[in-house]
């Protein structure tokens, strides 16, 4: 069976049993500041399991895209070492929300797998919450006794708090959960041992493949548990192990999931998979992570320096060195197996489909950057094996060339073997440990739970389209304790702010009372669908009508800025193509940023073009049209959809003219509102995209006059003339004149000393031309060319040179090839001698530079150097 066809086994299945079939969720989290990345299949169901909105089902399945490498599940270090840890993978689920519980979700769990996939029952394990002192919870002996009707009662045990009872995080919905587990060894084997004492016990071929989570509590901030007032089940059964379970194989990496993958780096290194394993190691690597990477782009996640971006190009590179490092991959090699993984996803995944190209591109761009920063890496591991001796390298250096140059600690070891040295691992150790603890630290806060005000309240009514000022009251708010200070979210009945999300930042405004009190709203966000309102304090009285005001000034010019987003994306299509497509913005009140596919750098002329069709359509003052219509009819009216973003059965669609996109955030009521726009700078963030940023309104007539006082500022200085351009041109002109004029006189300078050196400042000794030039000044330039000069044309020489410029001293060592060959070593000899002049320096074994403070120590530093080498 294929994993193609085992996919469709399992929706087909909860299909015919009422569950409504749902497409996977982004891989990239949105909207959810608690979390980077999808990391579970019961992600997308969040808001449903806090009653954050209606139910739109009683049943679903689905096979949700995840991504583990941060945070609570970190499995990045382990993927690729083991058979079954996966940075990518695909979690298949079936989810009753307050429907069937614990009975239904068993009977339906051992009838998938006993008689549609027919796993033999014999291999089959199943464990059950034993209970817990400390939350006064039993033994789940109603799942106990429903698995007893269907397996024989040696093969139930009993789970711990840590592997059977599950928890959405620190806080929230919870409840005890039931694993199935298959052991996977031979009939010998399983004989000298029962397959029972290995459960849960991390043994490769005895693995959980199913839990299903009866959620039943709710866990609060002070770690009690209060029951649900529905409940629900949330299964989840990784997609890679049952196929490695159904295929019959003893390695996920063995299945057709993977094994098309391999083959292709197996072929391309020229290495057999299986034969070596390190080798085997570095191409499980690759496979996962090509994965991981593929979808997180094709989500709209594109690598970068900071959050999930950061996280991403984290894996990527780890793929490239592994390549690097083991398979001799030199040259970009991973782009190139997207075409394998399309072949094998595309159908069920057709984002991947879509954006093959920009995939491909992306990641062929950050192989080639990273190559580099490789090769700098090595260049520098070179240089610290040649200035020291020691046996051990220091951790410290070892740290930084993992965490700046992004080498992994046994390629580190293993170019220190070559030369016979080991690296200190606790200083290593000691440094990552510390690193974590920071990022630990700055990350940590305390979250109360929230105080309802208001029971059974149904979700806030956002009325910000229409107004920005309404009357409010709350909800419910919660404190957020943070090292960095105390905060409150107040969560309203109706608002007219309108909370960050779609790259529009967050309104800010005030809530007015009745009593003359003024609590400032300093930012909205939006978490688990909830509009949260940020505040420093709470209100005297939590129980009066509020005004809830926005700011408009700040709003007003966020709309501008977000209307001139959608008209700078019809233009640029208008100028460019139709495979313009947006791959990200942010707007905020002062600035837009629009990130874009296009192949190329942009021309100042299709700038020009853009530029003036956007105020072409700003002039034409063109009206607001936002309506909501089902997503099918919004497709045939052409309207832009955003890279990366997953879209409901009904949409919001914006118009201005001709510009048609599907849209959540908030607009200019007409284009006219707009004033002038300005692209500011247009560059490239990745492989085929550009990023353009620009302003308007108020913030162009500052970029306007900005540039205008510049002007201005020049212009003072050519008071006299009636033409400032040519009067700056005369004055570049007569600088690159004198330019010319100090270079043949620099080169006079050289020629003339290079003459004076030779006839007699020259001496020999045993049979080595000895040439220095000590307290003089000379400008280090001219000293360097004199340097060259003299290697070129010699055999067996020594130039030194203790110069100053000013009161800044310069040593410089140049050594023949034979003074090499005989053990001397410039770089090493010029950092001993630069103490005298109070400075440090370094270079080649042929030729180095020292700078300095101590224009006094020139004299004894040249002795020192002369007795180093004569």
């Amino acid at each position: 069976m294929t994993s193609t066809e085992i996919r469709k086994q399992f929706l087909d299945f909860f299909n015919l049993r009422g569950h409504t079939i749902v497409p996977s969720s982004s891989i990239v989290v949105k909207n959810d500041p608690t979390l980077l990345f999808t990391n579970a299949g019961m992600n997308q169901f969040k808001d449903i399991f806090l009653g954050n909105i209606e139910k739109p089902y009683l049943r679903a399945a689905d096979s949700q895209k995840c991504l583990r490498v941060s945070g609570k599940h970190n499995d990045l270090e382990e993927v690729g070492h083991d058979t079954y840890h996966h940075t990518m993978f695909e979690m298949l689920g079936n989810w009753s929300f307050g429907d069937y519980f614990k009975e239904e979700a068993i009977d339906f769990a051992w009838q998938l797998l006993t008689e549609v996939y027919k796993i033999d029952k014999s291999s089959l394990y199943v464990t059950v919450f034993g209970g817990d002192e400390k939350d006064g919870l039993p033994v789940d002996r109603e799942a106990y006794d429903y698995w007893k009707q269907r397996i024989d009662e040696d093969r139930i045990l009993l789970g711990s708090k840590k592997d059977n009872f599950w928890e959405m995080g620190e806080v929230g919905p919870c409840g005890g959960c039931s694993e199935i587990h298959v052991d996977l060894r031979d009939d010998q084997t399983k004989l000298k041992q029962s397959g029972k004492e290995l459960v849960n016990k991390d043994n490769p071929l005895v693995i959980e493949i199913w839990n299903l989570v009866f959620m039943e509590f709710n866990r609060m901030a002070d770690g009690s548990l209060v029951p649900l007032k529905e409940k629900n089940v949330d299964t989840g059964m990784g997609f890679e192990r049952l196929c490695m379970v159904l295929q019959g194989k003893k390695s996920n990496y063995d299945t057709d999931v993977f094994q098309p993958i391999i083959q292709v780096l197996a072929e391309k290194s020229g290495f057999a998979y299986g034969q070596d394993k390190k080798k085997d190691i570095a191409m499980r690597v690759c496979a996962d992570h090509i994965r991981a990477v593929s979808f997180a782009i094709a989500d709209g996640q594109l690598p970068a320096n900071a959050k999930a971006g950061y996280v991403i190009r984290r894996i990527l590179r780890r793929a490239i060195r592994y390549g690097y490092t083991f398979l001799g991959f030199t040259e970009p090699f991973m782009f190139s197996l997207v075409d394998v993984l399309v072949g094998q996803m595309g159908e069920q995944f057709d984002e991947l489909t879509k954006n093959k190209s920009l995939i491909e591109k992306v990641i062929k761009e950050e192989e080639l950057s990273f190559l580099r920063t490789l090769a700098n890496g090595i260049q520098k591991f070179d240089k610290y094996i040649d200035q020291s001796k020691t046996p051990t390298i220091d951790g410290d250096f070892a740290f930084e060339l993992f965490d700046t140059y992004g080498f992994p600690i046994d390629l580190t070891e293993l170019m220190a073997k070559e030369h016979n040295r080991s690296v200190d691992m606790v200083a290593f150790n000691n440094n990552l440990l510390q690193q974590k603890e920071r990022s630990r630290n700055a990350a940590k806060q305390q979250t109360e739970d929230w105080v309802e005000l208001v029971e059974n309240a149904s979700s806030t009514d956002f009325v910000g389209y229409d107004t920005t000022e309404a009357e409010a009251k709350i909800l419910k708010y919660r404190k957020v304790l943070s090292k960095a200070n105390e905060i409150y979210q107040l969560v309203f009945d109706q608002t007219p702010f309108y909370a960050e999300m779609g790259g529009q930042v967050g309104d800010s405004g005030v809530l007015l009372c009745d009593n003359g009190e003024k609590i400032d709203i300093i930012d909205t966000q939006k978490e688990n669908n909830l509009i949260l309102h940020i505040t420093n304090k709470l209100p005297a009285n939590l129980t009066a009508t509020f005004n809830a005001k926005v700011d408009v000034h700040r709003r007003t010019s966020i709309e501008a800025h977000h209307t001139a987003t959608h008209l700078l994306h019809y233009a640029l299509r208008e100028v460019l193509g139709s495979h313009v497509e947006q791959k990200g913005s942010f707007v905020s009140f002062d600035r837009l940023r629009f990130d874009f596919s296009h192949h190329s750098k942009m021309t100042e002329e299709e700038i020009m073009k853009v530029e003036k069709i956007v105020n072409s359509l700003v002039r034409e003052d063109h009206t607001l049209d936002a309506k909501i219509v089902p997503i099918e009819v919004a497709r045939q009216i052409g309207a832009m959809a955003l890279f990366g973003e997953k879209y409901g059965e009904k949409v919001r669609v914006v118009k201005f003219g001709n510009s048609v996109e599907l849209c959540g955030g908030t607009h200019a009521k007409s284009t006219g509102k707009i004033g002038m726009f300005k692209i500011v700078f247009e560059n490239a963030v990745a492989a085929g995209v550009r990023r353009i940023e620009a302003v308007c309104g108020e913030y162009f007539e500052n970029y306007f006059y900005g540039i205008l006082n510049t002007i201005n500022e020049i212009k003072a200085h050519f008071e006299a003339s009636p033409n400032i351009v040519n009067a700056v041109r005369k004055v570049i002109e007569e600088n690159n004149s004198f330019k010319q004029e100090i270079e043949q006189m620099r080169k006079k300078v050289t020629s003339d000393l290079y003459a004076k050196l030779k006839t007699s400042l020259m001496e020999e000794i045993n049979g080595i031309k000895v040439i220095s030039i000590v307290d003089k000044e000379v400008p280090v330039d001219i000293v360097k060319d004199l340097a060259f000069r003299f290697r070129s044309e010699y055999q067996s020489f020594v130039f030194i040179a203790a110069t100053y410029v000013g009161t800044k001293p310069t040593l410089t060592l140049m050594l023949s090839d034979d003074m090499v060959a005989e053990g001397k070593d410039a770089s090493a000899i010029i950092r001993s001698a630069a103490k005298h002049i109070a400075g440090g320096g370094g270079g080649q074994k042929h030729f180095a530079q020292a700078g300095g403070k101590n224009i006094d120590g020139l004299a004894q530093a040249a002795e020192e150097i002369r007795k180093a080498i004569l």
